[in-house]
């Protein structure tokens, strides 16, 4: 085991953040998440991110405080969102060590770690994966994010630092996409090694027709793109409520385009869902109040943009005839290519072990396929799947309480991040774990910051079991009262609180 720079890095700014509070903590937390190429610690064969080393120090600021614990653990109670993942977890990490010994050899699987017999790339009989292990640590970790995220976010402070923490993880996104595509220019990628140090196979060096591939700060164009769907449908969802203007704005429609121009097939195809997600989001939130004004133009002005855009394509020829080898090269003869076809054998393998385990899975973690609803088939089964479905149902769905405020837009703007990530997921998802990312998301959208409320002071209107101790505390110091002589009583048991308007 050893711990590499940017792991140093990570535990002294956990220290750090323990000095300036909870909130402080969760938004730095929430943008360690970015580094997804990055190792803070490497045991074996196995890479411990910055974000999941950081978790712990996010654990100890929130649950210092009593009243936050309990938060957390009322997140657990039956049919929260919080009991359904970690029924989940559960289930996931005891198919994990049990299913793939009870099943072995019962079917043919795409190993997703390292299994007992030599790599070929191909399908080997089921039987244990080093997977199993770290992939039911990473599903342990996405549910302790989930209950601290929803813990802080219940809270005036830490719902405002997880917003922070959001927007600023979409700006990173930006900026570390536009240094891969310097540092590719100028011949300086070792520059940014610092974070390409796990034990995962790059890609930042592909291209396509010329064109470099986008990696940002994770392995290959796929993950880029996959996470910067997620920050498109946050920060373009703030905007459209009129949210943080400065910020997302700008940074939804750099994300926009740089998912476009990263080449990867998933994110080609994601957008336009996502876009129709926004879209379907401005047709509700139209209307003629200041609030509304970002979603009305929205709604009035993009189909006038699309047909603009595709007039002015089709009347350039060569503009029209390098977008559609473009699109061909990335989406239409995609399904003809080799990896499309290793990805479509992965998910035939994965359909074949849910039926040959009856329903149940052959194990968190056992299986790679290439899409998360066949993932998780294959490897929790229908009890696995059940439980995702709940847990999302649990987490999204849209909470009580006045519409239109800054609260509930975030908690939209979260969901809509949550479903962007989801269809990219759905495009081309390996595993069960969707990443800290989503669960970041979807414990900010099950969380409404409490109001602060003053406990109105028991004050008895008899005298015997009044205290005047608490009239004292609860509204200052009593006026003097008038003396006997004057012709008042000096001995009544309520005086009259002094004027604080």
């Amino acid at each position: 085991m050893s711990v590499e720079p940017i792991g140093l890095f990570t535990l002294a700014l956990g220290l750090f953040g323990l000095a300036l509070g909870y909130a402080s903590i969760a938004t730095i937390f929430v943008v360690l998440t970015i580094f997804g190429s990055a190792a803070a610690v490497i045991a074996g064969s196995a890479s411990i991110p910055p974000a999941h080393l950081f978790l712990l120090f996010l654990a100890v600021a929130t649950l210092a405080n009593q009243a936050r614990s309990e938060i957390a653990v009322k997140m657990l109670g039956f049919g929260k969102a919080g009991f359904w993942l970690a029924c989940l977890v559960v289930y996931g990490a005891v198919t994990a060590y049990f299913l793939p010994r009870l099943l072995a050899g019962q079917s043919l699987i795409i190993p997703l770690g390292i299994s007992e017999y030599p790599s070929t790339r191909g399908a080997v009989p089921l039987g244990p994966v080093s997977s199993n292990f770290t992939q039911t640590i990473y599903l342990i970790a996405d549910l302790i994010c989930f209950l601290l995220i929803a813990t802080v976010g219940s809270t005036r402070a830490g719902f405002n630092a997880l917003v922070t923490g959001l927007i600023a993880y979409a700006a990173f996104n930006v900026l570390f996409a536009l240094l891969d595509l310097a540092t590719n220019a100028t011949g300086t990628e070792e520059l940014l090694q610092f974070m390409r140090n796990a034990q995962y196979t790059f890609h930042e060096n592909d291209s396509v027709n010329g064109m470099k591939r986008i990696v940002g700060s994770f392995p290959e164009a796929s993950a880029f793109a996959g996470t910067t769907l997620g920050a498109l449908g946050f920060t373009g969802t703030l905007w459209l409520c009129a949210r943080k203007n400065t910020w997302t704005g700008p940074l939804a429609f750099a994300s926009l385009v740089l998912i476009v121009l990263s080449t990867s097939s998933t994110g080609l195809v994601a957008t336009p869902v996502c876009l129709v997600i926004l879209y379907w989001t401005a047709l509700f939130r139209c209307g003629v109040s200041y609030g509304s004004r970002h979603a009305t133009a929205f709604v009035l002005a993009a189909p006038a943009i699309v047909v603009v855009i595709a007039l002015f394509v089709i009347l350039h020829q060569d503009l029209y005839q390098d977008i559609r080898d473009y699109v061909d090269v990335l989406v239409l003869n995609k399904a003809t290519s080799n990896s499309a076809a290793e990805r479509g054998s992965w998910n035939t393998y994965g359909l074949q072990n849910f039926w040959d385990s009856s329903g149940l899975g052959v194990g968190l973690g056992t299986a790679r396929t290439s899409s998360f609803p066949i993932a998780v088939l294959s490897n929790v089964g229908v009890p696995g799947a059940l439980f995702f479905l709940l847990f999302t149902l649990s987490a999204l769905v849209r909470l009580p309480g006045p519409a239109r405020t800054f609260e509930s837009d975030v908690r939209l703007a979260s969901r809509n991040g949550c479903l962007c990530l989801l269809v990219g997921a759905c495009v081309a998802g390996p595993t069960v774990d969707l990443g800290l990312h989503f669960f970041i998301l979807a414990g900010l959208a099950s969380c409404n910051p409490a109001q602060a409320r003053l406990p109105a002071p028991l004050l008895s209107l008899r005298g015997g079991s009044g205290k005047p101790a608490d009239l004292e505390n609860a509204f200052g110091p009593r006026p003097p009262t008038v003396s006997p002589g004057s012709g008042s009583s000096s001995n009544h048991a309520l005086a009259a609180a002094p004027d604080r308007t």
